[in-house]
């Protein structure tokens, strides 16, 4: 799974290298957890592409609370097509969230030590993500959510984790917006050459942020 991640490179510069133009103010954070909210690219009505926040926890539009989207923070690629909770937005609402990296725990003993994975070429990057509107019935707000697609590991994620993000670079980001069918049959393979290393584990509070988090506590590998 993929259940922190961060996003502090300059978000106009960003996303204008997935085709967006315009600002949005994207305070740099270092330690994104679920149900804050997270810089994403989509497109419109009009097929524009643009820059906006979604909150971290897909809330499908038939939901009755939207506190089921707490458990909804990713969609697993082998079954996003078929699940009720994500079936309509894989057809028809695909986004981008921007990172810079995102972590994982790999186990070392009795404790879990936190990794922080980024491109090989220390470039931001997007992540392949679903999104939704969902409308309180009773006080007529909306909420705009999205989840982040997973996948199997591939060789280098696999000392890590069985699991990892979708990663998209500009040019497949237009495939995986442009809604083809196949994109995520072995998304992994065409995963961008990526590097990790070992951080504190002060990483584990949502609460902590800062540089500092990623601040390697052992020896790169990539």
């Amino acid at each position: 799974m993929c259940g922190r991640f961060a996003f502090y490179s300059p978000s106009e510069a960003t996303a204008a290298l997935f085709g967006v133009d315009g600002a949005l103010a994207v305070e740099p954070r270092y330690n994104i957890a679920p149900t804050q909210f997270v810089a994403a690219i989509r497109e419109d009505e009009s097929r524009e592409r643009e820059l906006t926040m979604l909150r971290w926890g897909l809330v499908p539009f038939w939901a009755k609370d939207p506190s089921i989207g707490n458990r909804m923070i990713n969609a697993r690629a082998e079954t996003v097509a078929e699940k009720p909770s994500f079936r309509e937005a894989f057809k028809h609402r695909r986004c981008v969230v921007l990172a810079d990296g995102f972590y994982e725990w790999r186990r070392d003993g009795d404790v879990k030590i936190p990794h922080f994975i980024s491109l090989l070429s220390g470039e931001p990057f997007g992540l392949a993500a679903l999104w939704e509107n969902w409308t309180d019935k009773e006080s007529g707000e909306s909420l705009s959510t999205t989840t982040l697609i997973t996948t199997a590991a591939n060789e280098f994620m696999q000392t890590l984790h069985h699991r990892m993000p979708v990663i998209l670079q500009p040019e497949s980001a237009n495939d995986w917006l442009s809604g083809a069918g196949d994109y995520l049959e072995e998304a992994a393979d065409r995963t961008p050459a990526l590097r990790a290393w070992p951080v504190d584990r002060q990483v584990n509070n949502a609460r902590n942020q800062g540089e500092e988090l990623i601040i390697p506590d052992g020896e790169i590998t990539s």
